[in-house]
């Protein structure tokens, strides 16, 4: 039985991606300056990711040790429920 295992490593995967459409939009006109293909750029960005060194946080937040809280209703679990209290503010 004959396996072509340099045909299973080599063979591209596709793969769907939502993407802002304002990126996208710069993204294709910066491929097509470049005469790159749109793939060929997004697999370039996510090298060049992957090169950086990776960076820890030691930043503290500040906490409020005051009275108060969340309104009633609030998740404060739900980064969602906040931006849309933070709005309403």
């Amino acid at each position: 039985l004959y396996f072509n295992t340099y045909f299973c490593i080599n063979s591209a995967m596709r793969t769907t991606l939502d993407i802002n459409d304002e990126l996208l939009v710069k993204a294709k006109a910066l491929s097509a300056r470049e005469r790159k293909s749109l793939t060929l750029l997004i697999e370039e960005g996510l090298r060049l990711r992957r090169a950086l060194p990776k960076t820890t946080s030691t930043k503290t937040l500040p906490i409020y040790h005051g009275k108060g809280g969340l309104l009633k209703g609030i998740d404060a679990r739900s980064n969602r429920a906040l931006l849309d209290a933070a709005d309403d503010a």
